[in-house]
C-alpha cells in the first residue's frame, strides 16, 4: 500500500487525541506504512499523546512513523487527510456560554451548538477553523478534511463558503440513536439500520430496519416506546438522557429527531420543559476527563500496558472513512454534514445538512433522501437562517449580524434580552474573538 499522511489536529484532547489513536490502531493492517502526524498547540498535552503513540506502535510492530509538533504548517505538507478537534478552553467558556443568557431569562437548555451559547462558540471557533483551513489550502489542498470541532453545522458552514476544501463535518449523533432505538426494541444496536436527514444535532429518522430481515421497525418501536413511559433510556451506565422531548416530537411531527433531547432541545424555544435547565455536567466531564489524563501518563510512562487502547473503539468514522478512500470500498455511511446541493430539496442548497453519504477513491458523497415534512423542513430552515447570520457575525466580526443571530434564534424572547446578552458575551469573550472591533 502507498505510503498515506493523516494529521491530526487537536490531537492533545483527551477524548479525540485517545479515540482516534485508537481507531488508527485497530485499522493498522489497512494503513500499514502511513505518516501519523500529531498536532496540539499544548506542549505538554502533545508529548503525553505522542508517547502513547509510540508506546502503541512499538507493541504492534511499528505499522506507522509517528510525528508530533505544536506547528500544524510542519505536518500539513503531504497531508492527503487532516481530521481536526479543537476549541478554546471548552468547558470553561462553555460554562458561561450557559450561565449569562440563562441569567438574562434565556431558557437553553445547552449552549453548546445552538442558542445564544452556540453563536458564541461558533464565533471563537470559526477564526481558528479558517486559519487551519488557509493552511491546507496552501500546504495540502487536495486533502480530505474530516472535522469534528462543534458546533459542526457552522464550523462546516464556514469553511465550505470561504475555502475551496473538501470538508466534511462528522458526529456519533446517529450513534446515539441507534443506541436509544436498540434501548427500547431490546435489540442490539449494529442490527438497527436508521436512515436519517436533516442538521446536525437536529437530524430525523425517515426510515428504520432491522440490518438483517429488512423489518420496518418503526411500528414496534413506537409501541414499545409507549409501554416504556417517560422513563430514561440509559445509553450506559455513566450515562442518561432522557426522552421526553423526542418522544413529543415523535408523536407531534411523526418522526424520530436524534441525537438527544439536551441536542434536540438547543434549538426549540420549549424544550426546557422537558429537558430542564441544568445545563451540561462539567463537574462530572472534567472529572471524567482528569481520570483519562491519569491513565495515559501512565500509559506514555510505560507504567501500564496499553492491550486496552488496542482493543477500544471509540465508534467515530473517520478512520473508516479514510480507508474507505484509499480502498475504494464505496461504503455507506449513515451520516455526514455536507453541503445540501439537493440531497434534501426543501431545505436550501448552500446549508449544510446531515445525511447518509457513500465513500469512495473520490472522496464523500452525500445521499439524495427526499424532502423532509414540511414542519420539520420549516424548524431546519429557521436554525439555517440562524447559521448564515452566525458566520457572517463569526468571519466579519459584525455585531450587526451577530444580533440578528440573537433574533431569530427561538429561544430569545425579547430585543432588550438580546442585546444584553450581545454586549455581555462580547465583553467577557473579548480575549477570544479579536475579529470584533473594540
Amino acid at each position: 500500500m502507498p505510503q498515506t499522511k493523516i494529521v491530526l489536529i487537536g490531537a492533545g484532547s483527551v477524548s479525540f487525541g485517545t479515540g482516534t489513536l485508537c481507531d488508527l490502531f485497530g485499522a493498522r493492517d489497512h494503513l500499514q506504512g502511513s505518516i501519523i502526524a500529531l498536532v496540539d498547540i499544548n506542549p505538554e498535552a502533545m508529548e503525553t499523546m505522542a508517547a502513547v503513540a509510540q508506546r502503541l506502535n512499538a507493541a504492534t510492530g511499528k505499522p506507522f512513523t509517528i510525528q508530533a509538533t505544536t506547528d500544524r504548517r510542519e505536518a500539513l505538507p503531504g497531508a492527503e487527510f487532516v481530521i481536526i478537534a479543537v476549541a478554546v478552553q471548552r468547558n470553561e467558556r462553555w460554562r458561561l456560554d450557559f450561565q449569562i443568557p440563562l441569567r438574562h431569562g434565556v431558557k437553553q437548555v445547552l449552549g453548546e451548538n445552538g442558542g445564544p451559547g452556540g453563536l458564541f462558540h461558533c464565533m471563537r471557533n470559526i477564526p481558528i477553523i479558517l486559519d487551519i483551513c488557509r493552511d491546507i489550502e496552501e500546504l495540502c489542498p487536495e486533502a480530505l478534511v474530516l472535522n469534528f470541532t462543534n458546533p459542526e453545522g457552522r464550523i462546516c458552514l464556514a469553511a465550505t463558503r470561504y475555502t475551496d476544501l473538501q470538508f466534511v463535518g462528522l458526529c456519533h449523533g446517529i450513534g446515539m440513536a441507534q443506541t436509544a432505538w436498540g434501548r427500547v426494541l431490546d435489540l442490539p444496536p449494529e442490527e438497527i439500520d436508521l436512515q436519517a436527514a436533516g442538521l446536525n444535532h437536529f437530524t430525523w429518522v425517515l426510515d428504520a430496519r432491522h440490518r438483517d430481515t429488512g423489518e420496518d421497525l418503526y411500528p414496534a418501536f413506537r409501541e414499545k416506546l409507549a409501554q416504556k413511559g417517560l422513563e430514561e433510556v440509559r445509553l450506559s451506565p455513566q450515562y442518561a438522557f432522557g426522552i421526553k422531548l423526542s418522544r413529543y416530537l415523535m408523536e407531534t411531527y411523526g418522526l424520530w429527531p436524534s441525537c438527544s433531547d439536551d441536542h434536540v432541545g438547543e434549538y426549540l424555544s420549549y424544550a426546557w420543559e422537558y429537558c430542564g435547565l441544568e445545563g451540561y455536567d462539567f463537574e462530572a466531564a472534567n472529572a471524567g476527563a482528569e481520570e483519562l489524563w491519569s491513565r495515559l501518563r501512565r500509559w506514555a510512562a510505560d507504567e501500564e500496558p496499553v492491550d486496552e487502547l488496542l482493543e477500544h473503539r471509540s465508534g467515530e468514522r473517520a478512520v473508516p472513512i479514510v480507508v474507505g478512500v484509499l480502498e475504494n470500498t464505496h461504503q455507506y455511511e449513515l451520516a455526514v454534514n455536507v453541503p445540501n446541493a439537493g440531497f434534501i430539496p426543501n431545505l436550501p442548497e448552500w446549508a449544510i445538512v446531515e445525511v447518509p453519504a457513500t465513500v469512495d477513491a473520490t472522496g464523500v458523497h452525500g445521499v439524495n433522501v427526499g424532502p423532509l415534512p414540511e414542519p420539520i423542513a420549516a424548524m431546519c430552515r429557521t436554525q439555517i437562517a440562524v447559521q448564515d447570520r452566525a458566520i457572517d457575525a463569526a468571519v466579519h466580526g459584525d455585531r450587526k449580524a451577530a444580533l440578528q443571530a440573537l433574533l431569530l434564534d427561538p429561544v430569545v424572547n425579547s430585543i432588550s434580552q438580546a442585546e444584553a446578552i450581545l454586549e455581555e458575551m462580547l465583553e467577557v469573550h473579548k480575549d477570544f474573538l479579536p475579529q470584533f472591533s473594540w
